[in-house]
């Protein structure tokens, strides 16, 4: 609870220090009606209409500044974006300083065309790891195409733990390495929520010295560099209408990468991602969702680099697991589901709730059988910063198998 309170203080203060570009909402002219109610384009049919409130109303109010608010309706603009300076504390990460941003806008007709997003951040931990990320979400007029991309760049030393979903804490190792990632993916509407795309994924690591001796690393194989460069072929349904905190709708998506020698890899391997998500208004009509994700990550053919291997939160959005820390499981097959309630603590949206919980299994290394499964759950709170784009700070404290917990923050929903 310390730690959540030092987060949330840690904000209020920079929050009230930066006040001018925190959270600071703006509304699309063509849809600037839309702020006076919690009505949005994915609501379920949400009825309740009592004002939304964000961190901004908040501030403006504590600082007797009320026409801060007016003006934010008076004066719609195209591009709602928030900037967070706050401190955080994982398990793997320790403590950290962070500065995220995050851009939401339309390209077209907010009635059909979806809400596309741009985020970025800083971050720099007690372990001296800094990551710093570029994420979009583009869609194009009347949803005609999907533009996702995927930057980062890390410097990340972190302990690994062997393959499989028996390994164990006591035999962790330290691994430290420089890393960049480039994703990029374009996908075409079919017809309806439906698309197909290609895309190119490149990870390149470098500078990576292992701690210790642990017998999987060893076993496996950690050289000082590691390429994989592919090609990837995606099939997608998509049906929600605001990827930064969805209210109802369905996300689909299979994802077939082949890495390649000719394209620099340093092997040929195969990969799949099959991820599924589902979110119901329930109670309908109300401000609360039920969410369920599916995420199966699997290993085709080949052999990946030890760092390229399906792990405990190193998917896309280094979200699975909340409980564990970061790379506590990892082998060439991963299965995972999540189920999580949202809810709103008070009538105007501005503080919210959820409870989830969690299972992931790992294949055995060398075989490909799964007989474990690691249990994971908790309890969060969410604080709005940006009531058009529902973007919220999301804090999270989770719990895993042998006395495995942690906090776990993000600027948006975790699914």
């Amino acid at each position: 609870m310390f730690k959540v309170l030092l987060f949330l203080f840690s904000f209020s203060i920079c929050g009230a220090f930066f006040g001018n570009v925190l959270a600071q909402t703006v509304v699309p002219a063509q849809n600037s009606n839309r702020v006076e109610t919690s009505v949005m384009p994915d609501s379920a049919g949400i009825v309740d209409k009592v004002e939304d409130k964000d961190i901004m109303d908040i501030l403006g109010q504590l600082k007797r500044k009320r026409d801060l608010t007016k003006n934010r309706d008076k004066k719609p603009r195209k591009i709602l974006y928030s900037m967070v300076p706050a401190v955080g504390y994982t398990l793997s990460t320790g403590f950290v300083g962070l500065l995220s941003a995050n851009a939401a806008f339309y390209l077209s007709d907010s009635s059909a065309t979806n809400i596309s997003s741009v985020s970025t951040s800083f971050n720099y931990s007690q372990y001296n790891q800094i990551t710093i990320p570029i994420q979009t979400n583009i869609w194009t007029k009347n949803n005609g195409y999907n533009i996702i991309v995927d930057w980062r760049y890390f410097k990340y030393p972190q302990d690994t733990y062997g393959l499989g979903g028996h390994s164990l804490v006591e035999n962790a190792d330290q691994i430290d390495y420089s890393h960049v990632r480039l994703h990029q993916t374009v996908l075409k509407k079919i017809t309806g929520a439906f698309y197909l795309g290609l895309g190119y994924h490149l990870d390149y690591r470098w500078k990576i010295k292992q701690e210790g001796m642990n017998e999987d690393v060893s076993s496996y194989g950690l050289p000082p560099k590691s390429v994989s460069s592919g090609v990837v072929a995606n099939v997608l349904y998509d049906s929600r209408r605001n990827s930064i905190n969805p209210q109802g709708g369905l996300y689909a998506n299979a994802r077939y990468r082949n890495n390649l020698k000719v394209l620099g890899s340093n092997t040929n391997w195969e990969s799949l991602v099959l991820e599924f998500r589902k979110y119901v208004n329930f109670p309908r009509g109300s401000r609360n969702t039920l969410a369920f994700w599916d995420f199966n990550w699997l290993t085709l053919s080949g052999k990946p680099p030890y760092l390229d291997l399906p792990s405990t939160a190193w998917d896309p959005s280094n979200n699975t697991g909340r409980g564990y820390i970061q790379g506590r499981f990892r082998s060439p097959n991963m299965l995972y589901f999540e189920s999580e309630y949202r809810f709103s603590l008070t009538q105007n949206g501005l503080i919210g709730g959820v409870v989830f919980g969690n299972a992931q299994s790992f294949s055995n290394w060398p075989t490909r059988k799964f007989d474990k499964i690691a249990p994971g759950g908790g309890l969060g709170i969410r604080l709005k910063i940006n009531k058009t784009s529902r973007t919220n700070i999301a804090v999270d404290y989770g719990f895993g198998t042998k006395g495995s917990r942690g906090l776990f923050v993000n600027l948006g929903e975790v699914f």
